[in-house]
């Protein structure tokens, strides 16, 4: 599956600072946020989607 197929899930890209990795948490498409885990520790990681306060990057720090 490649980026401009329309059937691939949306993503955020994420700096894990706690074991120092990066990797991707997705969101369905008929839900409102972003469900993930660091792929060493796995802490879990959730970010809500809001338009209203929200930020345009894709990639993220996550502490």
């Amino acid at each position: 599956m490649n980026g401009s197929d329309s059937k691939s899930k949306p993503f955020l890209g994420i700096m894990f600072e706690c074991c120092r990795v990066y990797s991707r948490i997705y969101r369905e498409p008929d839900q409102a946020r972003y469900e993930g885990r660091c792929p060493k520790c796995m802490r879990k990681l959730t970010v809500a989607v809001d338009s209203k306060s929200g930020v345009a990057t894709r990639f993220l720090k996550a502490r």
